[in-house]
């Protein structure tokens, strides 16, 4: 949008990235205070992230073609 016309987002497209960061970064420090564990905090975590990626992934290019996929 302010670079190239390609990425056209809207303000929803902005409160919906804002969310998901939002509850990443909230469940991953959940798993900090409350996982003792280094090798549990690691997992919990990485599945965390993996999960942001996916479900931004799917948002962005709908790469598994659910009723929630982008273009």
């Amino acid at each position: 949008m302010q670079f190239t016309k390609e990425v056209n987002w809207s303000v929803f497209d902005f409160v919906i990235a804002g969310i998901l960061l939002f509850a990443t970064a909230f469940g991953c420090e959940l798993v900090l205070q409350n996982v003792k564990t280094l090798k549990g905090r690691i997992l919990i975590c990485g599945g965390i992230l993996l999960a942001l990626a996916l479900i931004w992934i799917e948002l962005a290019v709908g790469i598994f073609g659910s009723p929630i996929a982008g273009n």
